[in-house]
């Protein structure tokens, strides 16, 4: 060469237009020549010295005047600079060692190279933009992934060193981010965002390269291309470094990272709204993500019922990447991201404008896949009680409803194609995130204070919530998918995303709606008829009664659209339909009973439990045994079976017998200590469920109230604060004044542990693991509170509810259940607390012994009867029944009906003087043919007020 073999010879003026040293270098330059590579390297280091010793860069390449030789100086930089990339990159393996290495303290061949690249491609030269389109426009950043993929384990042993390398791409990436940038749109496919940003934990090796790329212009800048294209990712990012290493799970965790710097700089809306809508779709690739301690699963949002296809192979996420992940989406980051989304918007009348639809439609997106990927207990929290995403989503809500509104929305988000319900992506937000703050929220906040929303609000939200269920179950032309559980949420979301997306909104809206009518139920704010659907009709009906039927589907996943008095016929109907199956399998009874009468409780356990659940369905008859052995005569024709059912739950749920305990307000609910009065506490727990069972399975009302919060347990659902004042109304206050504390509450010395004391024996409990050295702070006092309750109202019962339940699912299946809320189950057991109807009574009693309808005792009687007080009557009613409530669809229903009997003997005064007499096994009154409706009413008071029994006459 006439240069040197190494470039001794080239001196300052070889950098010039006029030379021919850098045409012959780059025309005949092969970056697989070693003789090449070091007469490159070489030329580096000189243009290096001669740059220090003159600084003057533009001079040293064309001379005096650039812009006479500007395309002749342009071309020969880009092409230095691409040769310099080139050698990186075809002796990658043998650089490796030296790529890492600090910028000021290496003098290593590689080190030169990429010194020089930073020195040609500053941005104060007027080739820079030139040069660096010149690069991107052959796939730059897909060489330096393979440079930095050659040498990554150089580089995961050199963190926090700020190589050249690194150098290099802050200037690239910067340069394509600034507005004076003339510099074309490149390939996705051959982007910094697909090529680098999809490297696993890419900050670690360059910590500067991040401080750069979350500057709120070039963060903006990449992530709007990102949001442009991210939709068709699984084109556009390269081939995965592993399996463990998806690309679109490390590009997802290295956003995440970058994220907390960008959120904190001025003008970010903008950037968040891209920034969501890309976190959105490449969260819902990933797997979901376990929680490290998933706790008590009734901590968890509602367990859903998901189905679909064959699934290929789930991928398995790296540890390190899915902590990555879930570690960024931490309480911070999301108070971050829904402020700079909703926080500027003020509460407004009229319809939305599009700065806040899409506002709205990237927050809600994001934060619904994150609900199906992430674990629920730490998102829920922070978005529950430490962002406004409640009330600005409920006043959004309320606009679009009020202003018919929702179209608009349906146009905007990515996620959701242009002819989707516009309150879909809201509702399945609002829905869970509202749901989990009423979980805290006492009484005197919902009623009194009306707080999270106003009494009159949650009444529009009933409407809202009862509207898009029935559009979903009922209107829509094509069937909602009910997915089963082969398949797990985020596969579901992947690959059915819209159908998945209404059935969370059915799932979440049917939670809340549900929740909402509980607290109606307590104390009612509005009438019972705005939970009921519109389109309810008598061909719904008949429908209903049919498996697989729209009609049926939706009395499983939302009963509470259908009239109560309606479920309950339903409910009849399946009864009705089970019992005749049963009894057409034969004509005799196979199972006949000898009961003690001292030993009723006893008896009735031995032998109960000792039938199959088909015998159980069948008829029982039952023969009494006195108390000197011998046997009671009669012929069970359903009576005395009724009778015998009635002093088991006399006698099983007496307080003093120690399976139940009561609540201030009289209702029942198992001991927590019942293990230490009964050794075989549980399986009398399975025995009561079977006889609670066979009582609603026979018709029989029994008179017994139980607390709604073991009601609920029955239901197999979760228990609220707001159920405690029930049971513990001095905890219940000791909580509130906790969560309302105004002070430092660590300084209260509270510990997440928990006392319990059943009949003087004083345990401790930890609430959590370690809870003993956990103290209760202002941070966390809001878990402490949840899970205080959670431990009296579900973990202490938790073993007696789950046998109890298992006996009376023996007979009543869960379906049948699930069709009513607790206040609804109470009345299938009992009956209707309202006074019942006396003309419906009458309408429904038989006559015998020489009475009838006309008969003028009768119709005194009746006289009587109707002039009773309330009190009075449901006295009567129990006196005759055994139960003071009547069956919830009349008196029709009564088994057997109503009976009154002319009371044996002459009607002569001593006769007359006789009270009347009960056999409420029968539901059978007799009635002395008294001669003035003074004469009866006295002695039927003094019967029904002395609880006379069966041989007062």
């Amino acid at each position: 060469m006439s240069f040197g073999q190494c470039c001794e010879d080239v001196s300052w003026q070889c950098f010039g237009p006029d030379s021919d040293f850098l045409r012959q270098l780059l025309f005949f330059f092969n970056p697989k020549h070693a003789v090449d590579v070091s007469a490159l390297v070489g030329t580096c280091r000189l243009l290096q010295e001669f740059v220090q010793d003159n600084g003057d860069v533009v001079g040293l390449f064309a001379g005096t005047d650039y812009s006479c030789k500007r395309g002749l100086v342009d071309y020969r930089v880009k092409r230095l600079v691409y040769a310099c990339v080139l050698v990186l990159f075809e002796n990658r393996y043998q650089l490796k060692d030296q790529l890492c290495l600090a910028s000021e303290k290496s003098n290593t061949s590689a080190n030169i190279l990429l010194k020089a690249i930073i020195l040609l491609i500053d941005q104060s030269f007027p080739w820079a933009c030139n040069t660096i389109s010149y690069l991107l426009r052959r796939n730059i950043y897909s060489l330096f992934r393979e440079i930095i993929l050659t040498g990554k384990e150089n580089f995961q042993g050199s963190i926090g060193i700020v190589s050249s390398l690194e150098g290099v791409l802050v200037l690239i990436i910067s340069h394509v981010g600034m507005g004076t940038c003339r510099c074309p749109d490149v390939d996705p496919c051959w982007s910094f965002s697909s090529q680098i940003l999809t490297f696993p934990f890419l900050w670690r090796l360059f910590p500067r390269l991040k401080e750069i790329f979350a500057t709120p212009g070039l963060s903006q800048h990449y992530v709007h291309q990102m949001a442009l294209c991210v939709k068709d990712h699984t084109n556009v990012l390269p081939a995965d470094i592993s399996s463990d290493f998806p690309g679109y799970a490390c590009l997802l965790g290295n956003l995440l990272e970058a994220a907390g710097v960008a959120f904190t700089q001025p003008g970010s809306f903008d950037w968040a709204v891209d920034f969501a809508t890309v976190a959105t779709f490449l969260l819902q690739a990933i797997p979901p993500i376990q929680a490290s301690n998933q706790g008590n699963n009734d901590s968890r949002m509602g367990e859903d019922e998901i189905h679909g296809g064959d699934d290929p192979t789930e991928i398995v996420l790296n540890r390190d990447l899915e902590q990555q992940i879930s570690s960024a989406i931490d309480p911070r980051f999301l108070l971050q991201l829904t402020n700079v989304l909703l926080g500027g918007f003020s509460p407004a009348r009229g319809s939305p404008d599009d700065k806040e639809v899409a506002a709205v439609g990237a927050a809600c997106a994001f934060l619904h896949v994150t609900f199906n990927i992430l674990p629920l207990e730490r998102i829920m929290t922070v978005l529950a009680y430490r962002t406004e995403l409640v009330p600005v989503l409920w006043n959004f809500m309320k606009r679009c409803h009020e202003n018919q509104k929702w179209s608009s929305f349906s146009e905007q988000p990515a996620y959701l194609p242009a002819d989707a319900p516009g309150w879909l992506l809201p509702l399945a937000v609002f829905c869970p995130v509202h749901k989990y703050m009423l979980m805290i929220v006492d009484n005197e906040e919902f009623y009194e204070q009306e707080k999270p929303l106003s009494l009159v609000d949650i009444r529009c939200l009933i409407v809202i919530l009862r509207q898009a269920l029935w559009q979903i179950l009922w209107l829509n032309s094509a069937t909602t998918p009910n997915f089963s559980k082969s398949e797990d949420g985020a596969s579901a979301m992947k690959r059915h995303p819209i159908e998945f997306l209404q059935h969370r909104v059915c799932v979440v809206a049917s939670e809340l709606l549900s929740q909402l009518q509980d607290w109606n139920n307590r104390r009612e704010f509005t009438p019972p008829s705005d939970f009921h659907a519109d389109g309810v009709n008598d061909v719904f009906i008949s429908q209903a009664m049919t498996e697989n039927t729209r009609a049926n589907d939706i009395l499983k996943r939302a009963p509470f659209l259908v009239p109560f008095t309606s479920r309950a016929k339903i409910f009849n109907s399946q009864l009705a339909v089970l019992k005749e199956g049963n009894s057409s399998h034969g004509i005799f009874t196979r199972n006949r009973f000898k009961i003690r009468r001292d030993h009723i409780l006893e008896d009735a356990f031995n032998q109960l439990n000792a039938l199959a659940e088909e015998d159980l369905r069948g008829v029982i008859r039952i023969t009494f045994v006195n108390e000197f052995g011998v046997e009671e005569a009669g012929i069970d024709g359903g009576g005395i079976f009724k009778d015998f059912m009635e002093n088991i739950t006399r006698a099983a749920f007496d307080v003093q017998y120690g399976l139940f305990k009561e609540t201030a307000d009289h209702l029942l609910y198992p001991n927590p200590g019942s293990g230490l009065i009964h050794e075989q506490h549980l399986q009398f727990f399975h025995f009561l469920g079977t006889v609670l069972a066979k009582a609603m399975f026979e018709g029989i009302l029994v008179d017994i109230p139980f607390a709604t919060f073991f009601l609920s347990k029955l239901k197999q659902k979760y228990n609220y604060l707001n159920d405690l004042p029930s049971l513990d109304p001095e905890l219940y206050r000791h909580l509130i004044f906790l969560k309302h504390y105004k002070g430092d509450i660590s300084e209260l010395e509270l510990y997440f542990v928990i006392v319990n004391n059943e009949y003087g024996e004083q345990t401790e409990e930890e609430l959590l693991p370690g809870g003993k050295n956990i103290r209760v702070t202002n941070e966390n006092v809001i878990t402490f509170i949840h899970l205080v309750a959670n431990h009296r109202l579900n973990s202490q019962i938790r073993q007696q509810s789950s046998h109890f339940l298992r006996g009376f699912q023996q007979l009543i299946q869960k379906d049948w259940i699930d069709m009513f809320n607790e206040h609804e189950f109470q009345l299938l057991i009992s009956g209707s607390v309202d006074g019942f109807d006396i003309d419906d009574l009458r309408a429904h009693t038989n006559y015998t012994g020489g009475y009838h309808q006309d008969h003028y005792v009768i119709e005194m009687f009746w006289e009587v009867v109707q002039n009773l007080s309330l009190a009075n009557q449901r006295k009567l009613l129990k006196f005759v029944t055994g139960c003071s409530r009547g069956p919830l669809l009349g008196f029709k229903y009564l088994e057997p009906l109503f009976c009154i009997q002319r009371a044996a003997g002459s009607a002569s005064e001593e006769a007359l003087d006789r009270l009347p007499t009960s056999a409420t096994c029968m539901n059978l009154l007799k009635l002395p043919p008294y001669r003035s409706k003074q004469q009866m009413e006295q002695k039927l008071l003094y019967a029904i007020n002395a609880d006379a029994g069966f041989d007062l006459s």
